[in-house]
């Protein structure tokens, strides 16, 4: 068994072909085929399923993909150390981001900074919604990801606390009041948020026995600034996500903190602390010097 026999595995199980995993690495298919063939006869083993063109993994495959994951991430963290000898010269950083309040409000900053003083470094970002960020976490798919906290299945760095407000059209009544009990959504049209934060609203209006009526249930945060500003309903989405620039874009939309104020902390999570990468531990301290709480 190789490293690179592991990582032709990795990608091929990734994309589920040998000629897309071929033309990545640009080796050729058999190449491709032999080393998943090394493979399998070492470990007398079938890691795949062959299904015309596509690769599907086998139960024992499935297993060991997981393993292969921690000893090319474990090599990864074994090169950075050494390079880190001189300085953070190169490696790669793979980050899970979900939602506006992350994706739009955090990340940009922090990515740009990061790149001004790591330009040597690879950077890749997957989005997701905030479980799945946990999830590939946890399976070492991504490096470091934004997570809400407490997250117990993680080591995390708190870095900015939020609040969930009400988007309400201007014309609607309680549009003119400072602020929104939260017993007052169920009287108007709701729009439902299918995006990162939809978990958290959802278990916000059960815990005040809140049934909203749900017209509209909507992934994009555009979509429901722009239903909101058509007066087809009220939302309710996390305050980071509400930039001055995208209100000022929808005149008939007022945002409202909801009464009782509901508070959530968003951090930076890693799998294991004593683990992580030079790249992954220099992007955290990064973020705290940036956004860490006072």
């Amino acid at each position: 068994m190789t490293l690179s026999q592991l990582k032709i595995f990795v990608l091929v199980a990734e994309l589920q072909s040998v000629s897309l995993a071929a033309k990545h690495l640009k080796i050729t298919q058999s190449a491709v085929s032999h080393a998943l063939k090394s493979l399998e006869q070492t470990w007398q083993i079938k890691l795949f399923n062959r299904e015309g063109q596509q690769m599907r993994l086998s139960v024992i495959g499935t297993r060991l993909l997981q393993h292969a994951k921690v000893i090319l991430t474990t090599e990864q963290t074994m090169q950075q150390e050494v390079a880190a000898l001189n300085g953070l010269q190169r490696g790669q950083l793979r980050i899970g981001s979900f939602g506006a309040s992350a994706s739009i409000h955090l990340l940009p900053e922090l990515i740009q900074a990061y790149r001004q003083k790591y330009p040597h470094i690879e950077i890749f970002i997957n989005e997701g919604t905030d479980h799945q960020v946990s999830e590939w976490i946890l399976n070492q798919e991504v490096d470091v990801g934004f997570a809400v906290l407490p997250n117990l299945q993680l080591d995390s760095y708190p870095l900015m606390r939020d609040i969930f407000i009400a988007l309400v059209p201007k014309s609607y009544p309680i549009a003119k009041q400072t602020s929104i009990a939260i017993e007052q959504i169920q009287d108007y049209p709701f729009i439902m948020t299918h995006a990162g934060s939809q978990a958290h609203v959802e278990n916000l209006l059960k815990q005040h026995q809140i049934n909203p009526k749900i017209q509209y249930q909507v992934s994009q945060l555009l979509t429901i600034l722009n239903m909101v500003n058509q007066q087809e309903g009220i939302s309710i989405v996390a305050d980071m996500a509400m930039s001055p620039a995208l209100l000022q874009l929808h005149p008939n939309v007022v945002k409202r903190p909801l009464l009782p104020n509901i508070e959530r902390q968003i951090g930076l999570a890693v799998k294991n602390q004593q683990l992580m990468s030079p790249a992954t531990r220099a992007f955290i301290t990064l973020a705290q010097q940036l956004y860490n709480e006072a």
